[in-house]
């Protein structure tokens, strides 16, 4: 069910969404060459227990998931895009890092991620994380009433596809409020003009994310990790936006 938020639900939400930002801003920050993935992990626990927030991933058991998550916080690495479980791995000098958070702050949910590269990176690295970017911040720019969901993912698709990146539109953005998956669904690509209209109210998660060489993904022995077919590196940008009246309010920015 998609329900729209009132602006005073909408102020509601800004704590949560501040809270995420800082949560990234802090793991980002601490990755570092030699830092283990579970060291990350724990600091985003530490932070959530302090602040008295409520994990949205550890118990997270959906149909796509092996089992419960287990962890608060998805680390995925060079060729992991999305769901990277974090397991006994110390980052290595070049590696690729995304990070995806979701959390309750007072019962309202907010969820980000942003990509980052670990000590010397790489021109073509760089270049990925540049374009996701990129993608994230056209795509917020149309996410204004009036417009709908495949202005979205056309948005997306008119920066990814030019700078010669495929695009895989099995998992993308998507409702946020009391629980960190609602509808409607946004893809990553889609026609303009087309799929459910954007409303004042509506809070939804926009999540781009790209391959290097492919579109194709594999679920790793973990359960969880989604990779890339090909051993192809993988950026993932993300933002919680409210759409208004007037312009979209980014609640879980970074700045």
């Amino acid at each position: 069910m998609i329900e729209l938020r009132t602006p005073a639900e909408i102020e509601q939400f800004r704590p949560a969404g501040r809270f995420v930002a800082e949560v990234l801003r802090a793991t980002a920050a601490a990755a570092d060459v030699g830092v283990n993935l579970l060291d990350l992990d724990h600091l985003a626990h530490q932070m959530i227990k302090e602040r008295g927030a409520e994990s949205c991933y550890i118990d997270y058991h959906p149909s796509f998931g092996a089992s419960p998550f287990g962890k608060v916080i998805c680390t995925s690495v060079n060729d992991a895009v999305l769901h990277g479980l974090p397991h006994d791995y110390a980052l290595r000098d070049g590696d690729l890092l995304s990070l995806d958070f979701a959390v309750s702050v007072d019962g309202w949910v907010c969820d980000s991620a942003v990509s980052v590269v670990v000590g010397t990176p790489r021109e073509e690295d760089l270049r990925l994380i540049e374009t996701t970017t990129r993608c994230l911040d056209a795509a917020i720019e149309v996410a204004r009433a009036g417009n709908k969901v495949g202005d979205i993912g056309a948005a997306i698709a008119s920066v990814a596809k030019p700078a010669g990146y495929s695009i895989n539109t099995q998992f993308g953005g998507h409702g946020v409020g009391r629980t960190m998956h609602g509808d409607p669904h946004i893809p990553n690509d889609g026609r303009p003009g087309r799929g459910y209209p954007l409303r004042p109210g509506l809070v939804i998660a926009i999540e781009p994310w790209l391959l290097a060489t492919t579109d194709r993904i594999y679920t790793d022995a973990d359960g969880w990790t989604l990779k890339s077919a090909d051993g192809s590196r993988g950026a993932h940008m993300e933002h919680t936006v409210a759409i208004t009246d007037g312009d979209p309010i980014v609640l879980t920015a970074r700045d």
